[in-house]
This record gives structure tokens, C-alpha cells and sequence, in this order.
């Protein structure tokens, strides 16, 4: 077999519009993805300029396939099971700015350049301060960034006609403006001109957005199978789920030039990012992290056997409809309709997720994830949403360590190891206690949580008495058949 090249594969010579700060999985298997069926369906006309954010990666392999490669889509969409294959051909350049320095920078001078997306990682958006010397590539994407921005105002001679539309993908709140900030502070320690900052900060063009989709990456397990199916051979295949979400804060400029809600794709702008990343983490993420010590502790190792199961699998829908969205501040309609992708999501027969892989740093996780919907919720009804109280006594009681005779290998900041480990070691029957120093520990939940409710810390320490005497599958049964406790 051949490798997947421009011999194989048409590949349209369109004009590089946009370029992309990382050649990653997420990035091949969604925004390019996206821009393809931009591409397709004739909403644009523009190629990507590929750039390695790192002195490593793979954009020499994207090289070697001509920029091409295969996207694998495999779940369920509306209810049917889908595995389908589609080449990406909008790849137009691969650059590794740390060996092709100048030649990334002479995309500052291009008239047809519009477009900068982003996906380097939570912390590829930061100040680095020991970037100043812009003769050589810079370390950090911010000042690669500037670099590139820099050389766009000496050639264009400062018109605000050049800006670019900045949309970073990087999974941290507020991307777009903290993207800016790190720009604006990194040009100022290296005292580069007023005008230029200026310029920078009012010609282009920043938004933040919010992305969802999973994406396992390359199908090492599958590739034999996949490249008989396909008849060549590609060293890219990337595999993503059927789900996807895109939400990008209104931006008049952007929406012009990048009409990415345009062909049918679940692209959404947006005047505030805030619900929607309320109603992934609360939903997606909060789900996961209830879901896990519940489902752990009943013999089940993954999310797709957890939802798939009788009792598991309706604690987390009821959890979900009856507790999270009525804390959440979007129409009823579209989060029934994202509650139901989620759980459509979670069973995936394609994508076998670890619970304990998300039971990692599961504390702060509560924190981030659960806390906000406890204090919602409460706030809203005045009452206790039962299924997440019992989400944190099965937390309490997952870091006991053990799962009947097999030890749970807890992965955690080492101070709250040592934390939940005392807890335990001082145990001495009384639920009560138990309860009330898991719910006042104010260094981990930066709230003393027994005074959000009068009737938390007592229903909390019903929860682990019953977990702890009957086992977890006996008392998330009785809390899901008959409502026993609640």
C-alpha cells in the first residue's frame, strides 16, 4: 500500500487564510474538520498554515503526507451506531518555526493571512518574561504570536485594515481575553513601541470560545484494520467522536470572515460564553466525577458500563436532569437536548473511558465541577439535590482506599491524600463526625459546607453509614429503586 498523498488524493489549491498554532489531535480532528466542511460546502475558500508550538511534534510527518490525513469518526448519532472515514485536504503548509523561523514570520507580510486559532494548552496561554530575544523563535506561543504580529505592523506600516481575527481554543475561562493580556503584557516588557501595542490591541480582532469533543487520537489498537479498509497507509489517522461543540463569543469581524455557524455544524457565537461552559462543566464534567466513586465502587471500571447500567445508569441521568439543569441559565429545550448527547456521549461502544482516569485529582475536581451545582441548586430550591450529596459521601467514601479487598491506587495532591487519609485513620463510628470534618475541610472546598443546608451534614453521614455497612452496591440501589434515605 501507498502512503496517502497529493498521488492519491486531489488537494484543492486554495489561498492560506488561516494559520493554526498546533498540529495536534484535537485540532486535526475538530477545527480542521470544521474548516473543511467550511471548504465543502462553499462558506469559505481557505487553507491552513500548520505551526508547531514546540521544538517537538509532528508536523514533519504532516509534511510527508502532502498535509493530508485521515479523520475517524466512531459513535452514536440519533441512536444509530456510525464509523465513517474522511480525508482532510485543507493543510496547506507545515511549519516548525524553530527550524523555519523567517519563513513562519514572512506570514506576517501575507495579504491573504485572516485567521489565528489556538490549541497549545491550558498553559501555552502565558507570559513567559524571558521572552525577548526575537531573532530567534520565541519559546512560548504569546511571543511567537508577537513575533508574528510585530512583523505584520513594520510591513503593513501600521494600517488597522491588517488585523487579524484571533480565536484561541486553549481550555481555560475567558481565552480570548487572557490571550490579549498576555500579548499586551510580554510587548510591554520588551518595551516595544506604543503605536505597535496600540495597533495590536485595536486592528485585531480577539474572541473566546468554548470546544467540545472527545478525541482519542491515533487508533494504534485498529490501524491494521483501518488501513485495509482505506487501502493506504497514513501515519496521521486521528479518531474523534460523532459529538461536537463549538461556541465562539460573538465577534462582528469574525463572524464576516469565518461564518463557521453557517453549513449545519453545532458552531454556536454567542453574546456570553459563560452558560455554555456552565452546562459543559456542570453536565459533561460534573456527571463524570459523581459518576465515578458511585460507579467505581460497585465493580464497574468504565463510564460506557456505568451509564449502561440499570442502576448506575439512572443515577446519573436523574442526577443530571432533576439537579444539574435547573441550575443553569439556558432554554429548557437545548439542555434536555445537550443532557441527552451527553449521556448518548457516555455510550460510545467505541470509546472505552477509565473512570479512573477522571478519578485524577478527583478533590479539586469536586470543587471546580459539583460544588458550584450544590450551592446552585440549594440556592434555587432551598432543598439538598440528593443525588449529588450522595456523589460526596461515595467521594468520602472512595478514599477510605478500597474497593473490597483490592486497593485503590488515589492519585491526588499529596496534602489532600494525607488529608482524606487521617480522616479515616481517626474514624471511630460516629457517621456524624465523619460527615461534618469532610464538609468543613475549607482548605479543599474554600467553603465550610456545612452551613449551605441544616440538613446537609446529617444526610451526608446517612450515606456513608450505609455505603460503609451495606457496601455501595446494596445503598445506591436502595437510594435508586426506592428512594431509600433520601
Amino acid at each position: 500500500m501507498e502512503v496517502i498523498s497529493k498521488k492519491l488524493f486531489a488537494k484543492p489549491d486554495r489561498p492560506i487564510k488561516i494559520m493554526q498554532f498546533g498540529e495536534g489531535n484535537f485540532l486535526r480532528a475538530f477545527v480542521d474538520w470544521i474548516i473543511q466542511n467550511l471548504n465543502d460546502a462553499g462558506a469559505i475558500n481557505a487553507n491552513v498554515a500548520v505551526v508547531q508550538p514546540m521544538p517537538f511534534g509532528r508536523v514533519k510527518e504532516l509534511g510527508e503526507q502532502d498535509g493530508l490525513y485521515t479523520l475517524r469518526l466512531e459513535g452514536i448519532d440519533k441512536g444509530e451506531k456510525v464509523k465513517k472515514s474522511q480525508v482532510i485536504n485543507v493543510i496547506g503548509d507545515c511549519i516548525n518555526p524553530f527550524e523555519q523561523y523567517e519563513h513562519f514570520l514572512s506570514y506576517g507580510e501575507s495579504e491573504d493571512l485572516q485567521i489565528i486559532i489556538s490549541n497549545t494548552t491550558e498553559a501555552g496561554i502565558a507570559v513567559d518574561p524571558t521572552d525577548t530575544d526575537f531573532s530567534a523563535c520565541p519559546k512560548s506561543y504569546p511571543g511567537k504570536l508577537l513575533a508574528l504580529l510585530k512583523r505584520r505592523y513594520d510591513y503593513f506600516k501600521g494600517d488597522m485594515g491588517k488585523g487579524l481575527a484571533i480565536i484561541p481554543c486553549e481550555l481555560i475561562d475567558n481565552n480570548g481575553d487572557e490571550l490579549y493580556r498576555c500579548l499586551t503584557e510580554l510587548a510591554k516588557i520588551n518595551k516595544m513601541d506604543e503605536k505597535f501595542i496600540k495597533w495590536m490591541q485595536t486592528a485585531n480582532h480577539f474572541t473566546s470560545t468554548l470546544v467540545d469533543r472527545i478525541v482519542p487520537g491515533y487508533p494504534r489498537n485498529e490501524i491494521e484494520d483501518i488501513q485495509k479498509e482505506t487501502g493506504y497507509i497514513d501515519n496521521n489517522v486521528v479518531k474523534g467522536e460523532i459529538f461536537h461543540l463549538w461556541v465562539l463569543k460573538k465577534e462582528a469581524y469574525i463572524q464576516k470572515i469565518f461564518p463557521a455557524d453557517s453549513t449545519g455544524l453545532n458552531v454556536i457565537f454567542a453574546d456570553s460564553i459563560k452558560p455554555y461552559k456552565q452546562r459543559k462543566v456542570k453536565i459533561l464534567n460534573g456527571s463524570h466525577t459523581a459518576m465515578v466513586p458511585v460507579a467505581y465502587l460497585c465493580g464497574i471500571d468504565t463510564v460506557g458500563e456505568a451509564v449502561n447500567d440499570e442502576i448506575i445508569g439512572k443515577f446519573v441521568h436523574d442526577f443530571v436532569f432533576d439537579e444539574v439543569n435547573p441550575t443553569i441559565d439556558l432554554p429548557r429545550d437545548q439542555m434536555v437536548a445537550f443532557a441527552n448527547s451527553v449521556i448518548e456521549r457516555y455510550k460510545n461502544p467505541y470509546i472505552r473511558h477509565e473512570l479512573m482516569s477522571i478519578a485524577l485529582n478527583s478533590t479539586t475536581k469536586f470543587r471546580t465541577r459539583l460544588l458550584p451545582t450544590l450551592e446552585d441548586y440549594i440556592r434555587i430550591k432551598g432543598a439538598l439535590p440528593q443525588h449529588l450529596v450522595f456523589a460526596f459521601a461515595a467521594l468520602v467514601e472512595f478514599h477510605k482506599g478500597k474497593r473490597g479487598e483490592q486497593k485503590i491506587e488515589l492519585k491526588d495532591d499529596p496534602a489532600y491524600l494525607e488529608f482524606w487519609a487521617k480522616l479515616w485513620a481517626e474514624f471511630d463510628g460516629d457517621y456524624t463526625a465523619l460527615a461534618r470534618k469532610a464538609l468543613g475541610w475549607k482548605e479543599a472546598w474554600e467553603v465550610d459546607m456545612n452551613t449551605l443546608h441544616a440538613d446537609l451534614t446529617a444526610t451526608v453521614a446517612k450515606y456513608l453509614q450505609a455505603m460503609d455497612t451495606k457496601g455501595m452496591n446494596a445503598a445506591v440501589k436502595c437510594f435508586v429503586t426506592t428512594g431509600c434515605g433520601k
